[in-house]
């Protein structure tokens, strides 16, 4: 049993069209609490590992958004290894599965790109 979490989203309040708002505030918007630290440290310690940053990069990038394992095990490890890494990267709520037939197909849901999209953006220029 895991004891890690999902990275959370809160539901924006629409002003601007992109959905889900980031679990923290734009670093450059204000210093982080202790908690919203915890939970953007998953996420990054997740996206640290070179092979989890490929896997997350082709599951992004494929066509229709979603990709079957079968389709981005070619990442220089074993298969077992790849498994391992879709684990990590589904525990820190990066990523999304789902099982059809023997073959599992994962996502990367839009409104965690936002998230991760508007926590390291800067603030605009004054």
């Amino acid at each position: 049993m895991s004891n890690t979490k999902a990275l959370p989203l809160l539901e924006s309040d629409g002003q601007d069209g992109r959905g889900a708002a980031p679990c923290c505030p734009p670093l450059t918007e204000r210093p982080m609490n202790a908690e919203e630290a915890e939970t953007a440290a998953r996420m990054f310690k997740a996206l640290g590992d070179p092979v989890r940053l490929r896997l997350f990069s082709a599951i992004a990038s494929h066509e229709g958004g979603e990709a079957c394992v079968c389709d981005i095990s070619d990442v220089g490890v074993s298969q077992p290894t790849v498994s391992h890494h879709l684990k990590k990267l589904k525990e820190a709520g990066l990523l999304t599965s789902e099982r059809r037939g023997t073959w599992v197909y994962y996502r990367v849901e839009p409104s965690v790109l936002a998230a991760m999209g508007r926590l390291l953006a800067a603030s605009p220029a004054v």
